[in-house]
C-alpha cells in the first residue's frame, strides 16, 4: 500500500508540514477519530459505555492471531513484543470464552502428538492378574 503513494518524507507518519508525530499529535488525531467513527462502547453486561484508547489497538493486534490459533511465540515475532508482553496483553484482552476452550480440546484430540495417550484411553483395558494369594 505504501510503495504506491507519494513519498514526501522518509517517515510514514508526518504531520500536514511533514514533520514526525510526537505524541500528544498522535494522541489528539487519535481521540478524534475514535470519537467520529465510534465514540464509546456498549459492551454486553455493563451498564456504562467503554471508551477506546490507543493501547486497545495493541491488544486487538495481539488476540486477534491468538484466536486464529498462534502460540505467544509467533506472535511475539509479528508484533514486536516481548514475550512476556504478549502474555500480559492476551491476559488483559483476550477473553475465556467457550469456542476458545472447544478449539483447545479439539487441537489437544486432533493432535499427533497425543494419538498415543489417546490410544491408551481407548484402547481396551487388559485384566490385571490379581496380586497375593487366589483363592478358588
Amino acid at each position: 500500500m505504501l510503495d504506491g503513494m507519494e513519498r514526501r518524507s522518509p517517515l510514514i507518519l508526518t504531520t500536514k508540514t511533514d514533520r514526525a508525530f510526537r505524541k500528544r499529535y498522535f494522541a489528539r488525531l487519535w481521540e478524534e477519530a475514535t470519537e467520529s467513527v465510534v465514540g464509546s462502547i456498549a459492551l454486553p453486561g455493563l451498564d456504562e459505555t467503554a471508551a477506546l484508547h490507543v493501547h486497545d489497538l495493541r491488544g486487538t493486534a495481539v488476540t486477534i492471531p491468538s484466536e486464529a490459533g498462534c502460540s505467544p511465540q509467533p506472535i511475539a515475532t509479528i508484533t514486536g513484543h516481548s514475550l512476556k508482553t504478549v502474555t500480559m496483553i492476551l491476559n488483559r484482552y483476550l477473553a475465556r470464552t467457550r469456542a476458545l476452550a472447544d478449539q483447545a480440546n479439539f487441537n489437544w484430540e486432533n493432535s499427533p502428538r497425543t494419538e498415543f495417550a489417546s490410544h491408551l484411553q481407548t484402547a481396551n483395558p487388559t485384566p490385571k492378574a490379581s496380586k497375593g494369594k487366589t483363592y478358588i
